[in-house]
């Protein structure tokens, strides 16, 4: 598996920074977690358009985690070439009452020429060809889930959370834990700081660590990152 960021921001505009994406490349399938704005012209800068991706998966339904959908799913019918092969949307509950509320304001987003599922997976195992999805609810909004993809390796997404005991069981023992620090010191309820996310660290034992979904507080921090932490940046790649 491969994975490449396309954005570690927040909802706070940054030239740095885009706010949450990412893109998975498992096996024959390339999965995108979350769409924050920007991120259908993120795809493009790294050499990909809608039509490449198989699978969205939503931790949860901010603006800053799904602007883009919208856009996203108007390129399919409307893009340089038409969308024909099927798309999957995977999120947590009420993932379908979301997408009927973007219908409701955005009609032209029904699929005109391939098959879209949406799946509610708030809790649950699936195995999708030869890849393995998990998912859990995490501390953050109702719908909230972290995210497990195995396949021959493992990455796991917090995304948006506080301390959660369900997250630290999906990312046990993984190879990389894609972790929400939206703070290096300062505690906002729904969000980790590095105090809180080594606590998951600590019980999860991941073999990497990555911080994503950063707010500018961390422009000033001076302290020093903790092995096996990594900074994220959007555009960085890696192997898993």
């Amino acid at each position: 598996m491969k994975l490449k960021i396309l954005g570690t921001g927040t909802a706070i505009p940054s030239l740095e920074r885009s706010s949450s994406a990412y893109l998975v490349f498992a096996g024959d399938y390339k999965i995108l977690i979350d769409a924050g704005p920007s991120t259908v012209r993120r795809l493009l800068e790294f050499g990909y358009t809608v039509n490449d991706i198989d699978i969205i998966m939503l931790t949860h339904f901010h603006v800053d985690h799904t602007a883009d959908i919208s856009t996203f799913l108007f390129a399919c019918n409307y893009g340089m070439a038409e969308r024909e092969k099927d798309l999957l949307i995977i999120g947590g509950q009420g993932i379908n009452r979301f997408y009927r509320g973007l219908l409701a304001v955005y009609p032209w987003l029904l699929p005109k020429s391939y098959c879209l599922t949406i799946k509610s997976m708030p809790k649950g195992r699936a195995e999708i060809g030869d890849i393995c999805v998990e998912t859990d609810r995490v501390r953050h909004n109702r719908e909230s889930i972290g995210i497990r993809i195995a396949r021959n390796g493992s990455i796991t997404f917090s995304g948006d959370t506080d301390y959660s005991k369900n997250l630290v069981s999906l990312a046990r023992h993984t190879d990389l834990l894609i972790a929400d620090c939206a703070f290096p010191e300062k505690k906002v309820k729904g969000h980790m700081n590095l105090n809180t996310l080594s606590r998951v660290v600590d019980e999860a034992e991941p073999r990497r660590v990555i911080l994503s979904h950063l707010y500018p507080d961390w422009k000033a921090f001076k302290g020093v990152l903790h092995l096996p932490y990594l900074m994220g940046e959007d555009g960085l790649e890696t192997e898993i």
